[in-house]
């Protein structure tokens, strides 16, 4: 585009694509800090397990060279809120109508239902990045989903309706726990 006097404007734009899926990842951990910090829960990243296979001395500090994941990890985040153990997945979507469930390993899936199924708070939080959306979902509506549908996706529908929808401020970022403790933290296991 050129306006007057001959300056051009330059109306491309670079898009990258690295980091994709990290904006909620980053929130989050923001957000875990933030409960941290003021003493409200102890929640954590899971690193994911690697083995080293090469590493390089030479230089001051090292350097792995060579690295393989061990096994697969679970879920994303873990830890400690009101005495209950809380574990959940982070995802984050550009679909406008629904969410892949190709997403979330089976063994993930495996995970979050034991969790539940064993007095623990398990959930997932997913974003919906183009209509600046995120849920929680509960680990057994997640498991509901899967067990009785055979779509390869969660409908938008489906988070509005069984989902939470997490107010995103600045301060904590993500605010999940406000969800838990507005649902009580319970599963079905707890309440009988």
């Amino acid at each position: 585009m050129k306006y007057p006097n001959g300056i051009k404007l330059n109306t491309t734009k670079n898009i990258s694509y690295d980091n994709r899926g990290m904006d909620l990842e980053q929130d989050i951990n923001i957000t875990n800090q933030y409960y941290i910090d003021n003493n409200i829960a102890f929640i954590y990243k899971k690193p994911t397990p690697i083995q080293v296979t090469k590493v390089d001395y030479s230089k001051k500090s090292v350097i792995i060279k060579e690295a393989y994941f061990k096994e697969p990890s679970t879920t994303d985040y873990n830890g400690l809120y009101k005495g209950k153990y809380i574990d959940f997945e982070a995802k984050e979507t550009d679909s406008k109508t629904s969410f892949p469930l190709s997403n979330i390993h089976k063994h993930q899936i495996n995970h979050i239902k034991n969790i539940y199924l064993n007095g623990g708070i398990s959930f997932v939080i997913v974003r919906f990045s183009k209509l600046f959306q995120t849920f929680l979902l509960l680990g057994e509506d997640l498991i509901n989903f899967i067990d009785n549908n055979d779509r390869k996706s969660i409908p938008l529908e489906y988070f509005n309706k069984k989902g939470y929808l997490i107010e995103e401020k600045y301060i904590p970022r993500v605010n999940y726990l406000k969800i838990i403790d507005k649902i009580g933290g319970l599963n079905e296991k707890d309440k009988e």
